[in-house]
């Protein structure tokens, strides 16, 4: 069920992106052969003026053949016969599209749903997946009495004593339905935490702040999650984060389910995190991304004429080749973590 949530999401985030760029081309004068919802087999298709309006089979994204953008097609009013500024905007569009859908649901989440006040109750909020607490059975809910025979009150109270342990194994008294049970856990070393764990997490609630609240909250973790994607780019071409360390398909369809698991707010947020990651990745000048296309637009207007076009499919057929190399890679480390229980 998870993996059907996680494809419909990152399916909804491309289709946003793809829909970006009808609608600059459209806004261009850019004829647009098709736009599609979902790949495969169509289920319902309707032409409209010049273009046709596609629903299809599997809802995995989306697609929109542009006029002019391919090699060898120089019909009317097409991609390449339009000016760079408005290929520019095109191109722009669907990063921009994500980003901005990105914004809006942060601003209607803190609205109208709210933000997390996290409590100090000894209540386990959450069991994080292949964790200690997992494996052992913990639950959602449990209330955490004691641990190793000392009373433990509130959650400061049950985290100080979990780290004070280190690797050894601790034995937890839990009330559950009215009932006690007794779990023996042993902490795992996080590294990024740089600490000793059990992955659990504290319970909390969800406080409405008002639409001006709302708004001002958006646009702010908007901002932040940019920085802190920004930040990682920094880190791993400077060489101080490792590519092993980042999430691939496979990693982000565990973390759309741990979500969808914690609740709908938490796959909203999730979804908006993902559409500014989605926003930024794609404007890098990496071959075969939008932001490669736009460099090749920079250099056609500092030279006066374009590049050889045969030359461009090159250069993105490498960085396309490259590109899917290193999805491999970071796929495989999120199926070592997976089973290894990272």
């Amino acid at each position: 069920m998870f993996i059907v949530i996680a494809l419909i999401v990152l399916g909804f985030l491309i289709f946003v992106h793809e829909l970006g760029h009808f609608i600059a081309a459209k806004l261009s004068g850019m004829p647009v052969d098709e736009l599609s919802l979902g790949f495969g087999p169509a289920i319902v298709s309707r032409q409209w003026k010049e273009t046709r309006y596609s629903l299809r089979l599997l809802p995995l994204g989306g697609y929109n053949k542009i006029v002019g953008m391919e090699a060898g097609d120089d019909r009317p009013n097409g991609f390449n016969a339009k000016p760079i500024s408005s290929r520019m905007a095109v191109i722009l569009a669907g990063s921009l599209s994500n980003f901005l859908v990105a914004v809006l649901m942060f601003i209607l989440i803190f609205s109208f749903i709210g933000i997390v006040t996290a409590s100090n109750a000894n209540l386990i909020g959450a069991v994080l997946p292949n964790s200690p607490a997992e494996q052992v059975g913990l639950q959602n809910g449990d209330q955490i009495i004691m641990i190793d025979g000392q009373p433990t009150p509130t959650w400061d109270a049950i985290t100080a004593a979990i780290h004070s342990k280190g690797e050894q194994q601790i034995t937890l008294l839990v009330k559950r339905d009215g009932q006690n049970y007794s779990f023996a856990v042993t902490p795992r070393y996080d590294p990024s935490a740089k600490m000793d764990l059990i992955g659990i997490q504290a319970s909390y609630s969800w406080t409405k702040q008002g639409f001006i609240a709302g708004l001002q909250s958006g646009l702010q973790v908007s901002y932040n999650w940019s920085v802190m994607i920004l930040q990682v780019l920094v880190q791993l071409l400077t060489g101080k984060l490792q590519i092993q360390e980042l999430s691939g398909p496979v990693g982000i369809v565990v973390q759309i389910g741990y979500s969808a698991k914690s609740g709908l707010p938490n796959l909203l947020v999730m979804t908006g995190i993902l559409s500014i990651n989605l926003a930024i990745l794609n404007i890098l000048p990496i071959p075969a991304l939008d932001g490669s296309r736009l460099v090749f637009l920079v250099v056609e207007w500092l030279r006066g004429r374009p590049i050889n076009p045969e030359k461009e499919n090159l250069i993105h057929l490498v960085g396309f080749a490259v590109l899917m190399c290193l999805i491999l890679l970071v796929t495989y480390n999120d199926i070592i973590r997976l089973f290894s229980g990272g």
